[in-house]
């Protein structure tokens, strides 16, 4: 495979999975997005310049993660590595649960798409599959890819698989974004082995309405997001965004932990847009107090909070050669 283009442009959204039941398979992509510019180099210098989010804190040489993944893709269609120059302009909160780490590599799968002379070579299809291989599972990285709100899962033959939902242009999702940050690995180091039957039935129940609501009854969200597999076991590594969660359901709002956490996704009605930012600046007053766990030391710090109303990214990752 050759390299048709020697600089490229990737936008990719931010994404929110489990939407509450649908743990590890449903997510969503929001209208908040990174962008990264990649130079291709003649020599093997690389080099990764980030703005935003992470900078001064992510490496910048072959461990970043976009690095990785771009040499993953290049090796995985035959083509030649070349030294790299990443110019990333970050606005996905890192540690968030807002899908930072399957951005970065959706990010690079799709850059290195860009740069290949057959970009079918690596279509949407192949990036899912290489992105799972190098995030784990597929549930933030299927919207972050097609874009929409998503069902992903994986074959018999662990072969990650992804479908777009239809999703009503009456439902807003919100989020609310601590500052606190928490590890995905921790987040999933508190979830047991398993859990009760009635629990998975119960998980089984709302996913699937959960997929009605989405697309045909909104009104029908808040039951429709209720969950008993992962989020109340995260609770005590995640206090605050627990609280949150418990304050807001108490107001009949349809609020979740976005992904591993800590921070709430709410999926409400556009008209009740003002009544819902309100809500949640009564609850978020209520619980000043709380911490949040923000390292495997268990070190904790008071926790503010930014409310975010992207609205829902219908396109997901996308390049441009310039």
């Amino acid at each position: 495979m050759k390299l048709a283009a020697d600089r490229v442009r990737v936008r990719v959204p931010a994404t929110s999975a489990n939407l509450g039941p649908g743990f590890d398979a449903l997510g969503l992509a929001l209208n908040f997005e990174d962008e990264l510019v990649v130079h291709a180099l003649g020599s093997d210098h690389v080099q990764v310049d980030v703005v935003g989010e992470g900078a001064g804190e992510v490496p910048g040489d072959e461990r970043h993660l976009v690095v990785k993944s771009i040499r993953r893709a290049l090796d995985h269609v035959g083509a030649p590595q070349v030294g790299l120059h990443l110019e990333c302009r970050n606005n996905i909160p890192h540690g968030r649960g807002m899908g930072s780490s399957a951005a970065a590599v959706v990010a690079g799968l799709v850059a290195a798409r860009g740069l290949i002379a057959d970009p079918d070579a690596l279509n949407d299809r192949v990036v899912l599959n290489l992105a799972t291989q190098l995030e784990g599972h597929p549930d933030n990285a299927a919207p972050a890819i097609y874009g929409g709100a998503t069902a992903a899962w994986m074959t018999a033959h662990d072969e990650p698989q992804a479908a777009r939902l239809n999703v009503s242009e009456l439902i807003e999702p919100i989020v609310i974004v601590p500052t606190a940050r928490l590890s995905t690995h921790r987040a999933r180091g508190v979830l047991p082995l398993a859990v009760p039957h009635a629990n998975a039935s119960f998980n089984a129940g709302r996913a699937a309405l959960l997929v009605h609501a989405l697309a045909n009854q909104p009104e029908l969200l808040f039951d429709a997001t209720e969950d008993r597999l992962h989020q109340e076991y995260r609770a005590p590594v995640m206090p605050a965004t627990w609280a949150v969660v418990q304050g807001l359901r108490a107001r009949k709002i349809a609020a979740t932990v976005s992904g591993a956490g800590p921070t709430v996704l709410v999926l409400g009605p556009v008209a009740e847009r003002d009544a819902i930012v309100n809500a949640i600046s009564q609850v978020l007053a209520e619980v000043p107090a709380a911490t949040e766990v923000s390292d495997e030391n268990g070190r904790h710090i008071a926790v503010n909070w930014r409310v975010l109303t992207p609205g829902l990214a219908h396109s997901g990752a996308r390049y441009e050669r310039f």
